[in-house]
């Protein structure tokens, strides 16, 4: 099977509407970002980030169509023009061409939505990835399924301590560390994953949290000088309120292990398919 058929199937296994529009494939960030559509698949790949060390893993594993989630060339769009004289670009984009592989982002699509467990219900792959990899579908308040879209409010049957949910968090996904913001040693029940934390939702998180008594938060990314002091001051006003960042790619990339569990449905096709992840970008002096 070509390269081109595999993901034309994955975008027809998936909804392929966001916010009630189908995805348009001129604007979507779903475009092959490197190498040709054309030769016959000999393996796949799944990861968030193809980093260096997931394409030469790629190709050990004698895949040559690696799917990814995010950006290849580090800017949103994956644009080139600027980079032809990066040194790294260069020697990036050389060792996809050595190795003969084809890089292609599943962004858009796989947040339209999957069905959920052969059902005509659509979840988002990513976040459902994350839930069945934490264990968590039983506490979501959807029924167990991840809405489309990156936010969702999780209620636990017993109260939790921040600082345990952290740890828990850090050691099931394989994290190095984990920053934790506000009340470390509070007892909460009610958790939401929340949406980007980049000034376009600030106020809107900080209503969220005030408004549905949310205690804690899952964090993608943070912006230091909005939610991140609204918690604290909570906190020091002696109110349960936390932030557990995880990071953007770590709170996604399970969505990317999860979806080794579906593609040979998508594709319907027998080609090796592994996970291979990118793994924690951090590290932690302490």
């Amino acid at each position: 099977m070509q390269i081109a058929e595999i993901i034309n199937n994955v975008k027809h296994y998936c909804n392929g509407t966001l916010s009630g529009k189908a995805i348009d494939e001129v604007t979507t960030r779903d475009h092959v970002l490197w190498g040709s559509t054309k030769p016959e698949c000999t393996g796949i790949v799944t990861t968030c980030f193809a980093s260096v060390e997931v394409i030469r893993k790629a190709h050990k594993l004698g895949a040559n169509l690696i799917i990814c989630h995010e950006a290849l060339f580090w800017n949103h769009g994956d644009h080139t023009d600027w980079l032809q004289n990066n040194e790294t670009f260069q020697t990036k984009h050389s060792l996809l061409d050595e190795y003969g592989i084809t890089v292609w982002r599943c962004h858009d699509y796989i947040h339209s939505g999957i069905p959920y467990r052969g059902s005509n219900e659509w979840v988002d792959g990513i976040f459902q990835g994350l839930l069945y990899k934490l264990g968590w579908e039983q506490y979501l308040t959807t029924d167990g399924k991840a809405p489309v879209g990156s936010c969702f409010d999780l209620v636990f049957s017993k109260k939790q301590k921040v600082s345990n949910l952290a740890q828990y968090i850090k050691s099931t996904l394989g994290l190095n560390g984990i920053r934790v913001i506000g009340s470390i040693n509070s007892d909460v029940s009610k958790v939401s994953l929340i949406m980007h934390i980049v000034g376009e939702f600030d106020r809107q998180t900080i209503n969220k949290f005030n408004d549905d008594k949310i205690e804690c938060a899952l964090a993608m990314e943070l912006t230091d000088f909005t939610f991140n002091e609204y918690i604290r001051d909570s906190a020091q006003l002696g109110l349960n309120k936390a932030i557990i960042c995880v990071g953007h790619f770590n709170m996604e990339e399970p969505g990317m292990e999860y979806m080794v569990t579906w593609l040979p449905r998508a594709i319907n096709e027998n080609i090796p398919i592994s996970f291979v992840p990118s793994g924690d970008p951090f590290n932690y002096l302490i």
